[in-house]
């Protein structure tokens, strides 16, 4: 026993650095995260270089987490005390659309458009009149994939869906239709995500869950510019 206590160490830095204690899914997830949040500092270090140096920090941190497999702030903390759960993210946004109620519903209904205004996602497949198939692509070509759900479906006035048990990513979303004047249409988006139980700790969770929540809002505010490029509804018709 003392022999063993009393043997040359490396140091505890080291020998936490070395663990593997980050899932694969975790660190698709940190890669992705990180990669995003060094781009949104870079972007904007000369507008806000104080809040920009903080993002770029916690990126990198992200990133070596992601690349390396290893978590030095999960290795320094007891499995009793680790966080099981991420918090949720909750993106509400709202629009108004310059065309009919019925057509910007009909668009956004077939979900299989939804990857041509959102960047984030590579694809969406149809597989009957209440459930899909999600991939999404982050950053090194690295797909995730999870089915999904209507949970509700109002024609014209409001479309529900949810990830299915068991999804890499679990999420949700709402979207409400009002007409707005002279034939527009007000549209409200509610989109929740809760990365996988684990994944990262509470606190670093906060700390990013503004660049995702930019990113995502950024990506459902394209569907306005999306559907208002046509000039007819050629493409909202059901397939």
């Amino acid at each position: 026993m003392n022999q063993n206590n009393n043997r040359p160490r490396a140091g505890m830095l080291y020998e936490q650095s070395t663990v593997i204690n980050v899932s694969k899914t975790g660190r698709i997830i940190s890669s992705a995260a990180g990669a995003s949040l060094v781009y949104l500092a870079i972007a904007g270090m000369k507008e806000s270089p104080i809040k920009n140096i903080g993002r770029l920090l916690v990126g990198g941190y992200l990133l070596y987490r992601g690349l390396s497999g290893n978590c030095p702030i999960t290795a320094a903390i007891d499995d009793e005390q680790r966080p099981r759960h991420a918090r949720a993210v909750n993106i509400r946004t709202s629009m108004i659309v310059k065309r009919p109620r019925g057509e910007v519903y009909a668009y956004w209904r077939q979900l299989n458009n939804l990857p041509n205004f959102m960047a984030h996602l590579h694809d969406v497949e149809v597989v009957d009149s209440k459930h899909s198939h999600w991939t999404i692509k982050l950053a090194g070509n690295v797909m995730l994939e999870w089915d999904a759900e209507i949970t509700e479906d109002k024609p014209g006035e409001e479309l529900a869906w949810r990830s299915t048990e068991g999804a890499a990513i679990a999420n949700a979303g709402k979207v409400r239709f009002r007409d707005a004047d002279d034939g527009t249409t007000e549209v409200l988006v509610t989109f929740t995500y809760r990365p996988p139980a684990g994944f990262m700790g509470a606190g670093i969770a906060r700390l990013m869950n503004p660049a995702f929540a930019q990113l995502v809002r950024h990506d459902i505010n394209r569907f306005k510019q999306h559907l208002e490029a046509f000039p007819t509804a050629d493409n909202t018709a059901h397939g």
